[in-house]
Formats: C-alpha cells, structure tokens, sequence
C-alpha cells in the first residue's frame, strides 16, 4: 500500500540525502512537479533534485526498502502523463545533473548527464562540427534523459533514425542502488544482449539514468528545404511518393492536412495559397554540391504532381519554411480551446489511408481533427480539437481518440509513434501488445525493479 505521506524519520533521511533546496516538501513547491504536457496532475509527496549518481544510488538503496515509488522527471515536456504521479510518491527531477561531460571529435561521441537540454548539446557538438541527430518538436527545452526515456523520434527521423540509434552507453541506478554500466565508446558491440537500447523508451521504468555516451557524426555542410501545397492529402502523398522515387532520402518530410492548412491560416502564417488543402515540406542536407543537385531533383520531382505551389529556401529563407511547422502547435487553438494530442504510426505506405480515416472519424463525430507529423517514417500526429467545457463535445473527442487507435492498429500500426503511453493510454495497452508480450516485459522489469518503485501505474 503507497504511502499517504512521509514519516517524520523519512522525511528527515531526505533531508540528510539532499540538503537545502534539494528536497522539497511544501506544497506550493512541490505543485509544480505535479503535471506534465498532458495537463493531468497529482501531487507527489516530495520532490527530490540528486546532483550526484551518489545520491541517486543512496535514494534507490532507500526507496527500495521503504517500497516508496518514484517518479523520475526532467522537463515535463510529454503528453501521455508519463512524468505525473499515478499513486503517492516522490517525484525525481534530474535537472540539476545537467552537465556536457566530453565531446570527442576522434570517437565521435558525447557523454552527457541526463539534464542536458537537447539543443545544447546539439549547439555544443556543432561548435566542433558534429552533428547530434535526435531533433523532437522540443528540442528547444526538452532534455537528453527525457528523450531517451521516450525513445523520442522528431523530424529527423526519416533519415537518421530515433533516439535509440545514438545511445552507445549509459550508467543507470536500478532499486537497491545496484549501478548498471552498459555499452561504452565503441560504435560496435555484439556481446550479450543489449542493455543499453532496452532503457530506451524504458519510460523510467527499470532505473535512473546518471549518464549517458551518444553517438555523434560528421555536421552536414549545408541544408535547403521546399514547402510544396497540393489540392489534397492524396496529391501530397504522389509528391512524397515522386521525392522518393527520384533518389532522394530526404533528412525531414513532413505533411500537413487541410484542417492543419486551416490553423495556420487562422493565426496569419501559412504562405500558401487557399487551394492548397495538403502541403509537403522537405529538407536535405549534405556537402554545397549535393544539396544544390538535390535541391534541382526535389523541386523536379514535385513540379511533376502539379503543387499549387512551390516554395524553395535555404538559410534565412529555409528557416522562414520552417516556422510554419513550428507554429502548428499554437495555431491549433484557433480552431478549439482544448486538444487531445496522440501520436499514430502506420506503415509509410498506409499514412493516407490512416489519414482518410481520421477525417471520416472526425466527421462521424461533427469534429475537427488535424493530422499532420513524419510523413517519411508514417509517425502521423492526431490532434482531436473540442471544447472540453462542453461535456457532450468532451465525450465525442473521448470517442474520436478510441476509434483513432482502432484504426492505426487495424492499419497494422501502433498507438503511440514516439510519445510513449503514460497515463493517457494505459488502458490501450493490451490492444496492441498480446499476453505473451506483456508477461514477458513484466518478467523483465521485474528483474530490474522487483518492488515495482518505479514510475508504477504506467502504461508501457
């Protein structure tokens, strides 16, 4: 049975283990380690900030025998309900061991503590022309350990892969204290099973993470992007059929439908004409001379689907391309006040199907529902717009979302794309993964965590 609160001689061993500001207990501290992205909230019983893999396996050492839960955080940037609390405990937040240990330029890796905000890193390792490919929505603000406990993918992903693809080694603490190092430097390694890879999209599940060693590579020279609007969702999906039938593996393609087209318009910064119901927008990278001939051959290939239009850019110009799909977020709450925001993913060659699907489901439903997302690795993001205020509105956007992860799995995809389950799609769980599935993930948590302290309640 979880703790309803901390004894006084719990209490006092934090304080011990944490002094001054690293232990907070009262609650208009503590509030703000209570939510994440998802807007669900519970209030943990303590916050607790390690600054040393030491305090991080003293606290496990004790949580372990206390059987208190915790909760492991870093910005609280997911959606799914990963970073709140499911049932009295502690929160962890690993901000503060938040510092860029190595980057070597003849290993071509980094080694950072899991508080390091992706972007630095990403600035840090250009400085000495590398390249950090991960590259989520939230790359901005969002850290390392969060990402890698999300396996989080991004726009990227389509060329360079996911999160789990730069992990090389890390250093974790498991309950009881036990420290786990796994992987190393080396960009090879085939001995016994991969421990390292199994933390990514762990969800903070089997331990805490104190350090990890990525992977870095050479920082491309240049890059240049096109935006290219289509009458409709299945014009755009022969656009990125013809990018990739003319050669070219893009290093982002991303889509936009026509509800996402409408947000935008709403909030002034879409530069596509009113026609366009669909819209691609591409980037490739490499060396000055491969991305002006591929430069040539993307624009090529998509003058052939007859765009309604064609926006090509690099540099300043590129960057102003770029914008429109970094304003979808905020631009979405033009069309509704409140969204639920899940993240699909089918087989690449399904993405309109899926999305044809969305829009009969929004329509059933008297709905507006945006897709938009990786079109390059069928990642589709599926923003279900109501008005949760109105309790029949809220109820069809309940609905909306059940039937949205029917179709994905139907389509032979997934209920979560890079987000993960959390809270928010716990109870989906069992529609994906078959019994022997989850047996065998408890089994192995279980050989991790057999106390079951940590983030307990989650979905996988």
């Amino acid at each position: 049975m979880p703790p309803k609160q901390l004894t006084p001689e719990q209490e006092s061993f934090l304080a011990d283990l944490f002094p001054g500001t690293g232990l907070l207990t009262s609650p208009e501290r503590v509030a703000p380690f209570s939510a994440d992205a998802s807007r669900l909230r519970a209030m943990p019983l303590a916050v607790v900030r390690p600054e040393t893999a030491g305090q991080v396996a003293e606290l496990l050492r004790w949580a372990d025998t206390e059987r208190m839960p915790l909760y492991p955080r870093a910005r609280g940037t997911g959606t799914v309900g990963n970073a709140v609390p499911a049932q009295p405990g502690i929160v962890v937040s690993m901000l503060a061991m938040n510092r860029i240990l190595d980057i070597d330029e003849r290993d071509f890796v980094a080694v950072v503590q899991p508080g390091v905000i992706t972007g630095d890193l990403q600035r840090a390792v250009a400085e000495k022309r590398m390249f950090y490919p991960p590259d989520p929505a939230s790359s901005g603000f969002s850290t390392v350990g969060g990402n890698v406990s999300t396996c989080a993918g991004g726009l990227r992903a389509v060329k360079y892969g996911v999160t789990r693809d730069y992990v090389l080694g890390l250093e974790a603490v498991l309950p009881g204290g036990r420290t786990l190092r796994s992987g190393g430097r080396s960009h090879k390694d085939v001995v016994g099973l991969d421990l390292t890879r199994l933390f990514a999209g762990s969800a903070g599940k089997l331990g805490l993470i104190t350090e990890l060693t990525l992977k870095l590579l050479p920082r491309p020279e240049t890059t240049a992007s096109v935006l290219a609007g289509f009458s409709d969702i299945h014009r755009a999906m022969e656009g990125a059929a013809a990018v990739f039938g003319a050669g070219i593996l893009p290093a982002a393609l991303e889509f936009m439908d026509k509800a996402t087209l409408s947000a935008l318009e709403l909030a002034g910064t879409s530069p596509l004409p009113r026609e366009a119901r669909a819209a691609l927008l591409v980037r490739v990278d490499g060396s000055e001379a491969v991305v002006r001939a591929e430069l040539e051959r993307l624009e090529t290939a998509l003058r052939r689907t007859s765009p309604a239009q064609l926006l090509a850019g690099r540099g300043e110009d590129e960057e102003a391309l770029w914008d429109v799909r970094r304003g979808i977020s905020p631009a979405s709450f033009n069309l509704k006040p409140d969204k639920l925001s899940e993240d699909i993913a089918v087989p690449r060659g399904r993405v309109a199907e899926a999305v044809d699907g969305v829009h009969a489901i929004a329509a059933k439903h008297s709905l507006t529902i945006m897709c938009f997302g990786h079109l390059g690795d069928g990642n589709i993001h599926v923003n279900i717009m109501h008005n949760a205020s109105w309790p029949e509105e809220a109820a069809s956007a309940a609905r909306a979302k059940d039937e949205v992860f029917g179709l994905a799995l139907s389509l032979g995809g997934t209920i979560s794309g890079e987000h993960g389950t959390g809270l928010t799609k716990a109870d989906y769980v069992a529609r994906q993964l078959d019994p022997l599935q989850q047996n065998l993930m408890t089994d192995i948590k279980r050989l991790f965590d057999p106390h079951g302290i940590m983030n307990p309640g989650k979905g996988w």
